[in-house]
C-alpha cells in the first residue's frame, strides 16, 4: 500500500474558494490569532511534558511567559471581533454558571447543553 498517494486522493483539489475566504485584513488577523494561540499553548503543554515525563524543574517562569503571549494573540483576536476582555469573560462565567449549576460535576461536564449554552453567547438569555 502506498499510504501517501490513497491519503493525498483524498485532499481538497481547488483551494481556490479558501483562498478567497482567506483574502483581506480581517481573516488573516484571526488567523495569526489562532495560530499563535496554538503554538503558546503548545510551548506550555511541551514545559509541562517536559516536567511530568522528563524530570525537569518545572520552570514556572516560563508558563506565566506563554500566559502572558497567549494574552496577547487573544487580545489581536478580541479586537478583531469587537469585543473586550471583560465581555469574554463575563460569557465565559454566564456558560460556565449554566453548565454547572452546583459546581463542577463529572456528569455535566459530559452532558453539555449546547444549545442553552450558544444563546448565552450569542446574548439571547439573560
Amino acid at each position: 500500500m502506498d499510504y501517501v498517494k490513497e491519503a493525498l486522493r483524498t485532499e481538497c483539489q481547488d483551494y481556490s474558494p479558501a483562498g478567497g475566504r482567506l483574502g483581506g485584513r480581517r481573516n488573516l488577523r484571526l488567523l495569526h490569532a489562532a495560530m499563535g494561540l496554538n503554538t503558546e499553548a503548545s510551548e506550555a503543554l511541551d514545559a509541562l511534558k517536559k516536567h511530568v515525563f522528563y524530570g525537569k524543574e518545572l520552570d514556572t517562569t516560563n508558563l506565566v511567559e506563554e500566559l502572558g503571549d497567549l494574552f496577547w494573540y487573544i487580545a489581536i483576536m478580541a479586537d478583531e471581533l469587537g469585543v473586550s476582555f471583560e465581555k469574554i469573560q463575563e460569557l465565559n462565567l454566564a456558560k460556565l454558571k449554566a453548565r454547572y449549576t452546583r459546581g463542577f460535576s463529572e456528569k455535566d461536564a459530559c452532558d453539555r447543553k449546547l444549545g442553552r449554552e450558544r444563546e448565552i453567547l450569542e446574548g439571547r438569555v439573560g
